[in-house]
């Protein structure tokens, strides 16, 4: 884009910005949420939760199927670190 697009497009440069900062929360949003570490955590939370009563073995399974899934993602795309950096 040359100068005159740039000088055209400058009012929306909070615009652009904005988009750009949404961006990034949202990658790092996705990183934490995808991983593995995280989810693994959560995983045994539940099963804390299950053993103390808090929950049924209906919710159990349904929201253990949920982590999974998400593990299951994780670890397709890649990301096997498993840092604990999302917590």
């Amino acid at each position: 884009m040359g100068l005159i697009g740039e000088v055209l497009l400058l009012p929306f440069a909070p615009v652009r910005g904005s988009a750009w900062a949404i961006r990034q929360v949202l990658r790092e949003a996705e990183r934490i949420y995808y991983d593995p570490a995280t989810v693994r955590a959560e995983l045994a939370r539940l099963e804390e939760d299950l053993e103390a009563g808090e929950i049924t073995e209906e919710e159990f399974d349904r929201r253990e199927d949920e982590l999974l899934d998400r593990l299951e993602t994780a670890l397709r795309s890649g990301d096997t670190k498993g840092n604990g950096t999302g917590r």
